[in-house]
């Protein structure tokens, strides 16, 4: 595949695949005898797992440094393994974030529909955090 077609099917512009093999977040793309990106399956692969786990916020440290052990060979599983585990957590904890966020702002569209039918606005007494914050305050 083209550079502009891996492209169109991952939605990101080609300075950003350029840059994500310039550093090592996807290994070298094969090339045409001429030097033209020519992506094959495996480096498919590597786009699409790149690009997946940036969109879920995976900092792009952690990508080198699992391509960079993957590179290394089998004796990389392990720490492979855990660098995918610390990820994991940290996307989860992104996750919780947004779930918070989520109800939050859940609860506050059901108070203002409420408001809106019978021209009161009334809050709970506990709607200014969330449990999220207050979780992370007693600990």
């Amino acid at each position: 595949m083209t550079i502009k077609e891996v492209c169109q099917k991952y939605n990101v512009t080609p300075d950003t695949l350029r840059y994500y093999e310039r550093i090592g977040v996807i290994p070298e793309v094969h090339r045409t005898p001429g030097g033209i990106r020519d992506y094959n399956e495996e480096d498919i692969k590597w786009v699409e797992t790149a690009t997946c786990f940036r969109s879920a916020g995976m900092p792009i440290e952690l990508l080198i440094e699992y391509v960079k052990l993957f590179k290394e060979g089998n004796n990389t599983i392990s720490a492979r393994c855990e660098l995918l585990k610390e990820a994991r957590e940290r996307i989860l904890e992104e996750r919780r974030k947004y779930d918070e966020a989520l109800e939050k702002m859940n609860y506050k569209i059901r108070v203002y529909e409420k408001a809106v039918k019978t021209g009161f606005l009334e809050w709970d007494d506990d709607s200014n955090c969330c449990s999220y914050n207050k979780q992370k305050e007693k600990e």
